[in-house]
């Protein structure tokens, strides 16, 4: 009887977990398919390659939902929504023959695999938005409640580490947290006076007290401008071969200022894309669109100055969409995007915001910003306001923006139909001889009054004149020339004209003879006339005109976009070649992110940038967020910071992302250092970073952020570093580049001549967002430490750990230098006794105490060390610079001493 009732209850539990397991297998067969989580996984890993945006074998495609329910070569469509036993594409998946079964030539989907697809098609193949690619909305923190919570950021990662059964880490001490908090925000250590206020009162009043100073310091500026230089590829010289130099630097200022005052991002962003073409512009603004004119020129002789062009181009739009948007968009220009939602067309309609700006791939890097010192800018307002009262408001627009930025200027390099002349290098100034003439093409005349343009000629007896659509045709004006040995500005009045026409220029010297240059061009303008003569004050403000002209004036490089006259055309590149032109595109922006243009957007570059701050963009906010997170705790949200499109790394958290995304364009209207402290404030960030064991089982790389980061220093910030332990550290802002040690033979520039020359002064010590940044030579020291060429927009510096960067910093004689320091800092400050001042010197380093243990290695250290310089004057004088006041074995010793506590492994990362 007892075996029957076993065995009766054997079959009911078995009907149980029977009946369970048919309810779960029903309830997951029924359960709606994700497209963007289960689908489109599959569809990259095993489907993609072959059925693309690059290739579509069959006729099938499974990039676009209108793609792959089309019609493939076949007649028939390859899924049939709602219909998974007559679609092609899943009886091939199913099938055994390898020669018919999909993936071909490869391993075959899993079951699990084909029965997603399966229930997708069933369910009638919706495809879905990839998260990053849907809308940003307020998202309400977790109702956690825990005594470690700060503030909501808390919320969201409490949820998260109690799902993974994990505690956040006890608070850091206060030494660290001021170490960690002012490298992270200035990149640098803050003064003594407010480093001892909070170390006296290290409470969260004081905390906050702390945080408040650093958000407030002219160094806030510096440090997260070295991060955008990355992203905008900033650099002083030009690339490519000759990679001669570049007078940028008064960008990299706009972002030290712009950082500093806080500037709303999504002003921050208008005026770096679209600045000049803000209504009354200034200069600052002008000088916000040197973002997109920080791409590469190409002087080599005989390159083609529109391939460059063009390619400059492709450089803006790539470089806005992973700077801004955190999205690839360059593989766009070949093909439709093998994984994300672009099409082929998308990438020109795209590009033709940027298609029409006055640059030209041409060694004077035109057009430039030129500004005046301050009683030019008062002459300048005067002359304009002078021919506004005597002429009209455009014509004094027109001369106050030639003044400014000499345009619109018809560049020489254009010109054709050439007798007698021929272009400097084949793509350079256009040099003419005698009996010479060139044709510019397609010139507005209508409101012409004059011609400005730029010349170099040390012949007498010459005239340059200016004719009409024929070589000998009417003339419009002829310009007597001057010998002088310089270039220099042409000024004639003309005929009046109207309509469009070429201009033949042509060069006549009747006392020459011979084939030698006679006059060289740079650019042609055409100008309206100032009012007339015999208006009050004519001669006077006409004088000012040329003086301004020729005065001295700083020119930055800047975008200023075509007239009407000189617009171009853009047309798609069939795969990607410029010289197979496709269809003609107007300016528009991809449809897939699903969000109209701002009404009344114009077709430009403002336009654009419009549609980028719109609250409505998903892209733009969420990589601004993702990219501070990282700034602060070494890995973004995302950790793919250049891509959070379909091949990037899913969000650790996506809710608190877009939890601060929302509040970063809603509450803290785009105010990144309201941002960034609701970052640092909270209880996450504030945590202890030692790895225990659980969680180097459990979480490793510190994805649940139950510890505090701790990352290795970026180049910036690791010599900035040492330059304030040593005491050397310039507070001195603002200019261009300077040049700290390095040793001769680094840079080869064989075409300019141009040599490295150490900086001197405290020039030698300025913090390294100063560093002069040459392409083809960077700052090797910061190269070492994943610093990158700039050539293209970098989004994210992948942390190596080299030989190399233990051989920089013991060895490079800047981190040497900056060790003799910190060592005389130590003997100053430390006292007479060796142990006192190796104290002082860890104080100084990491504001704590030194424990016993190592104090004792570096105490052994310094007496090895002692005893060698004793018995060598030679590497004593050295070790000190050479000083010989200095020279003494103990100080030698010392600096010994201090250049190997600033390689410990707590100096030089971020604890």
């Amino acid at each position: 009887m007892a075996h029957f009732y076993y065995n009766r209850k054997m079959l009911l539990v078995l009907a149980l977990l029977a009946i369970t397991g048919m309810v779960a297998c029903l309830s997951s067969r029924s359960k709606k398919v994700d497209f963007s989580t289960d689908v489109k996984p599959i569809l990259n890993k095993k489907c993609i390659t072959c059925h693309g945006g690059v290739k579509a074998k069959g006729g099938f495609s499974v990039l676009f939902r209108e793609e792959a329910l089309a019609k493939t070569e076949s007649g028939t469509p390859a899924i049939i929504p709602g219909d998974p036993d007559n679609s092609e594409m899943i009886r091939r998946l199913t099938l055994k023959d390898p020669e018919e079964r999909m993936p071909y030539k490869h391993e075959p989907l899993s079951e699990d695999e084909i029965d997603i697809l399966r229930r997708w098609v069933k369910q009638g193949a919706q495809w879905g938005d990839h998260w990053a690619y849907l809308p940003v909305k307020q998202t309400p923190a977790p109702d956690e409640d825990d005594s470690w919570i700060r503030n909501d950021v808390d919320r969201f990662i409490y949820e998260k580490l109690d799902a993974q059964d994990l505690k956040p880490a006890p608070q850091a001490d206060p030494q660290t947290l001021l170490r960690r908090v002012s490298l992270d925000l200035i990149g640098m250590y803050p003064s003594p006076a407010i480093a001892d206020q909070y170390l006296k009162n290290p409470d969260d009043k004081g905390y906050e007290r702390l945080v408040d100073s650093l958000l407030a310091s002219p160094h806030f500026g510096e440090k997260w401008t070295s991060l955008w230089l990355d992203l905008s590829r900033y650099a002083d010289t030009k690339g490519y071969e000759s990679d001669g130099g570049r007078s940028i630097w008064r960008y990299r200022d706009w972002l030290i200022d712009a950082f500093n005052k806080d500037k709303p991002y999504d002003a921050f962003l208008t005026e770096q894309i679209a600045g000049d073409l803000l209504p009354g512009a200034t200069d600052a603004q002008y000088i916000a669109t040197a973002f997109s004119r920080n791409s590469m020129t190409n002087d080599e002789g005989g390159t083609d100055n529109e391939e460059f062009r063009v390619a400059a181009v492709m450089d803006r739009v790539n470089t806005t969409w992973e700077s801004i948007m955190g999205t690839t968009f360059s593989c766009v220009q070949c093909h439709s995007h093998p994984y994300d939602p672009f099409h082929h067309d998308e990438y020109y309609k795209f590009m033709a915001y940027f298609n029409n700006t006055r640059d030209n791939d041409i060694p004077g890097e035109y057009p430039v910003l030129r500004e005046y010192n301050d009683s030019l800018k008062n002459e300048l307002a005067q002359l304009i306001g002078w021919i506004k009262d005597n002429g009209t408001a455009e014509q004094s627009e027109r001369v106050r923006h030639f003044l400014k930025t000499l345009q619109p200027a018809f560049y020489a390099t254009t010109a054709d139909s050439l007798k007698n002349a021929l272009p400097t290098n084949k793509n350079g100034p256009l040099n003419m001889r005698n009996q010479s003439y060139a044709r510019l093409k397609h010139i507005q005349l209508d409101g012409i009054g004059q011609i400005v343009f730029m010349f170099y000629s040390n012949k007498p007896g010459g005239k340059i004149i200016f004719r009409k659509d024929h070589p000998q045709g009417e003339v419009l004006g002829t310009y007597v020339v001057q010998p002088e040995g310089r270039w220099r500005y042409g000024i004639m009045g003309t005929t009046p004209a109207t309509g469009v026409h070429d201009i033949y220029v042509t060069y006549q010297n009747p006392g020459e003879k011979g084939e030698d240059i006679m006059a060289t061009f740079d650019w042609f303008g055409f100008l309206p006339e100032l009012p007339a003569k015999g208006t009050p004050g004519y001669d006077a403000h006409e004088k000012t005109y040329r003086d301004l002209l020729n005065a001295p004036a700083t020119t930055t490089p800047v975008m200023v976009e075509n007239p009407v006259w000189m617009q171009r055309e853009t047309h798609v590149f069939e795969r990607g070649n410029r010289l197979t032109l496709g269809k003609a595109v107007q300016p528009a922006v991809p449809q897939s992110l699903a969000f109209a243009m701002p009404a009344n957007a114009p077709g430009n570059r403002m336009g654009l940038a419009m549609w980028l701050t719109d609250k409505r963009n998903p892209l733009v906010s969420r990589t601004m967020v993702n990219r501070l997170w990282e700034q602060l705790f070494g890995t973004g949200i995302v950790e793919t910071l250049e891509d959070m499109g379909t091949q990037g790394m899913l969000p650790t958290h996506r809710e608190l992302l877009d939890h601060l995304s929302w509040k970063f364009m809603n509450d803290y209207k785009w105010g990144i250092k309201k941002l960034l402290k609701e970052m640092v404030m909270s209880a996450t960030y504030r945590q202890d970073s030692k790895l225990t064991d659980e969680l180097k089982e459990k979480d490793p790389a510190n994805k649940f952020y139950a510890r505090g980061p701790r990352v290795r220093l970026s180049a910036e910030q690791l010599r900035d570093q040492n330059l304030c332990i040593s005491g050397l550290m310039s507070g001195k802002m603002y200019g261009p580049g300077v040049m700290p040690w390095q040793p001769d033979g680094i840079w080869l520039s064989p075409y300019n001549g141009a040599r490295w020359n150490n900086s001197t002064g405290e020039d030698q010590y300025r913090r390294a967002v100063y560093t002069y940044w040459k392409r083809t030579a960077p700052y090797p020291s910061m190269i070492s430490f994943d610093g990158v060429q700039r050539v293209l927009c970098t989004a994210r510096r992948i942390k190596t750990n080299t030989p190399l960067q233990a051989l920089t910093t013991l060895n490079d004689s800047a981190y040497i230098d900056m060790a003799r320091h910190l060592a005389y800092r130590m003997q100053k400050e430390g006292g007479s006794e060796v142990t006192a001042q190796i104290r002082k010197g860890y104080q100084l380093m990491l504001y704590k105490s030194i424990k016993e243990d190592k104090l004792k290695v570096f105490e052994e250290l310094y007496t090895e060390a002692l005893k060698e310089f004793k018995s060598d004057s030679g590497k004593t004088t050295a070790m000190v610079g050479g000083q010989t006041e200095k020279a003494v074995p103990g100080t030698a010793a010392l600096v010994v001493v201090a250049n190997a506590m600033l390689n410990l492994d707590e100096v030089v990362v971020k604890n």
